[in-house]
């Protein structure tokens, strides 16, 4: 039997260590939790964290061989990588990162006089060009105006209940959420969030989970690898792979979803999982976390009532073991609004009621706001919210002071007991719920940095990801058929040309340079843009670093980049009769698989740059343009003022490079149109002295393109970490 201790030591040179401590990670020497009474034989590490094999040269071993027992120590320095760790407070303030699942304890959540103003924006303003913003910029104007979209809102929100949050659109509910969890910083947003007394910090918000009113989801991938893929990124790498799987299955059997995991997601285009479902998958998302605060922005519409009863009735039951779940609701079912336990009704971002859901009707009245019919009790909180009332007596004259009068009885009657519930310490403990520590010693520390494993690790789940949501589009039959044509299209068209016919060749090798230019280019200029929801989303929620994600979306797509060039050139080389010779047929494709390559960089650095498909894929079409017209076949003689576009012109590069390939320097060229023997006055041989012989050699033009391939790619992952969630 081999167990396995942990030792911390500053020095190598002698076994003199902090003491044991248990593994944070599966062993495979571990068999179980020891300590030192044991007496079979020790395997004793000074791992503090993952480390680097390459790193293994440096620990100092020492081996003691007895008759009976073997006994091997290996101390090592505190390493410096860092590890990222996920850890499960409990109650009485211990940490343990043995199992994210474990139960977690409950939050009560507290808001008092939360306020957030945003500055008007004039429609005059918004239309301005860049030009004209920045000339106003620079001149005197009017302070803006500012809006009031909360005004004073306070709540308490209490585990095993659901609050719902009611009101008409643009009342603030989606505000109000965002500023609950985190998600809105500055001084714009004033007030006071409590989470079991304490302010809102790291602690609390890796314990709170928000479902967006959007299904953020890839479309292509079935609620099992959804789930998967999600326990694989989110849970602590301390769990193995099994334990990771079978916490999906878990979340997927409490919400309902088991019946459809081998069901892709779909959306408005695809036919996939129900609406319903695919809400079920957004709250399964956060569910895998275990969050003691469960924030939901409307997970009701586009649902009919059944659905979202349905729906409304599982958050319930996950209210009911401890959690604390907030949502917001835009017009919920009487069947629904039954469901809920506590209503915050909002009205311009007033509070105009807060309290039981089954008490507000019986408030409304006693204010002089009785309905005049049986009437839902949902419809008639949102007919109050927007200034309407179908009540005995009261006139069409009226009707304007019907939000004053409730926001001047909510502040008078219900606002005083409220301040006064969420001043009252005892009442978090009597919902048996905890102080939130913040302190180091108590709470497992966290950090942003992995280490090199946890990042192989990121990178290897989410390369996975990639290629399976991407495998539709990666050799489709439409993008398969469109090289294939336009490689038949291109041989037939240049069939077996002849070598001395200078002018067709070099046409047939600059088609190559516009095609996997343009190719390439706009279909990488596509990839941010259409995942920014999902990356802004999964940025945010800290399941992953964002090199391992750009690195895993450039590594997945070179499949599809490089081979699809490889069959149109096989294709095209041979037909068009360009040089037989199997070398030059080699570098001809190596030389366009690098062209690919840093075409599509700058589709990926303009996609990055505008995050805007339309957009991104004109401005690309315009830099193509400009890198087409100066790649030096039509127009020999740039004007001085636009030469400088064909240094940074991809197509210039790689069109000089297949030139090359075929004719060596130019003095083939020379010699087959006679410039040696009539002279070289004529104009295409000044073009090949000075366009061809005379222009950037070889060595240059590729140091130029690994340049832009490495510069580009550069440009997109600057342009991916300045995005703000």
């Amino acid at each position: 039997m081999i167990a396995t201790l942990t030792w911390q030591c500053d020095d190598y040179s002698s076994i003199s260590c902090s003491g044991p401590r248990r593994h944070l990670f599966p062993s495979p020497f571990s068999s179980s939790s020891i300590n030192t009474s044991f007496s079979f034989p020790l395997l004793f590490l000074s791992l503090t964290s993952f480390i680097h094999y390459s790193l293994l040269s440096t620990l100092y071993s020492f081996l003691s061989i007895n008759s009976s027992h073997l006994i091997i120590i290996i101390i090592m320095p505190t390493p410096t990588i860092i590890t990222t760790r996920t850890c499960v407070e409990t109650p009485n303030g211990d940490s343990s990162s043995n199992n994210i699942m474990s139960p977690s304890y409950s939050i009560t959540l507290k808001f008092m006089d939360v306020t957030y103003q945003v500055k008007k924006i004039d429609n005059k303003t918004s239309k301005r060009g860049c030009i004209q913003s920045f000339i106003a910029t620079h001149h005197s104007s009017p302070p803006s105006e500012e809006k009031t979209i909360l005004n004073s809102v306070t709540g308490i929100a209490y585990p095993g209940e659901i609050l719902a949050i009611l009101g008409p659109s643009g009342s603030g509910k989606s505000t109000l959420l965002n500023a609950l969890s985190g998600r809105i910083h500055g001084h714009a947003l004033t007030g006071t969030i409590l989470a079991n007394s304490s302010k809102l910090n790291k602690s609390v918000l890796r314990r709170t989970g928000f479902v967006t009113q959007d299904d953020i989801l890839y479309p292509h991938l079935t609620v099992r690898e959804t789930l998967v893929f999600c326990s694989m990124l989110r849970l602590p790498r301390s769990l193995p792979q099994e334990a990771k799987v079978a916490a999906a299955e878990s979340v997927m059997a409490e919400l309902g979803l088991s019946k459809c995991q081998d069901t892709i997601i779909g959306n408005s285009f695809i036919r996939g999982v129900s609406g319903g479902e695919r809400k079920r998958v957004s709250i399964a998302h956060e569910m895998l976390v275990h969050p003691s605060l469960l924030i939901l922005d409307e997970p009701t519409s586009g649902l009919d009532s059944t659905a979202a009863y349905r729906l409304v009735t599982t958050l319930g039951a996950l209210a009911k073991k401890g959690k604390t779940v907030v949502m917001s609701v835009h017009q919920p079912s009487s069947r629904v609004y039954q469901l809920f336990d506590k209503v915050l009704v909002l009205s311009e971002g007033q509070c105009i009621y807060t309290g039981k859901g089954n008490e507000a009707m019986r408030y409304f009245e006693s204010v002089g706001f009785a309905p005049s019919f049986p009437v839902n009790p949902a419809d008639f909180l949102l007919d109050l919210a927007n200034g309407v009332c179908h009540v005995d007596g009261l006139g069409e004259r009226d009707r304007p002071n019907i939000k004053q009068n409730l926001v001047h009885s909510y502040n008078t009657i219900l606002a005083p007991k409220v301040k006064a519930a969420c001043m009252d310490t005892s009442s978090v403990l009597n919902k048996n719920t905890h102080p939130l520590r913040n302190n180091p010693s108590k709470e497992c520390r966290y950090s942003d940095r992995v280490s090199l494993f946890d990042w192989f690790n990121q990178f290897s789940i989410l390369l996975q990801r990639s290629i399976k949501e991407r495998k539709h589009e990666s050799f489709n039959t439409l993008r398969v058929f469109q090289v294939l044509a336009a490689a038949l299209l291109a041989g037939l068209m240049w069939w077996h040309s002849d070598y001395r016919n200078i002018q067709d060749r070099l046409g047939l090798l600059f088609f190559i340079s516009i095609f996997w230019g343009v190719f390439p280019s706009f279909n990488s200029v596509f990839a941010f843009p259409q995942e920014r929801a999902i990356f802004m989303k999964e940025r945010a929620s800290g399941m992953y670093t964002l090199s391992s994600y750009f690195m895993a979306r450039i590594v997945g797509d070179l499949p599809m980049e490089l081979i699809l060039p490889t069959v149109f050139l096989s294709v095209t080389y041979w037909m068009g009769g360009l040089n037989p010779d199997l070398w030059s047929f080699v570098l001809t494709l190596l030389t366009v698989l690098g062209y690919v390559l840093v075409s599509q960089g700058l589709g990926l650095a303009l996609g990055a740059a505008i995050m805007d498909a339309k957009q991104a894929s004109t401005v690309a079409a315009v830099t193509m343009l400009a890198f087409v017209l100066t790649g030096g076949y039509y127009v020999h003689k740039v004007p001085h003022y636009m030469a400088w576009i064909k240094y940074i012109s991809t197509t210039f590069y790689s069109y000089r490079l297949l030139t090359k390939i075929q004719y060596g320097d130019g003095n083939k060229i020379l010699n087959l149109l006679g410039c040696y023997h009539s002279g070289s006055d004529r104009a295409s041989c000044k073009f090949v002295e000075e366009d061809v012989v005379g222009q950037i050699g070889s060595v240059a033009s590729i140091g130029v393109l690994f340049l832009m391939f490495v510069g580009y790619r550069i440009l997109a992952y600057l342009a991916l970490r300045s995005i703000k969630s």
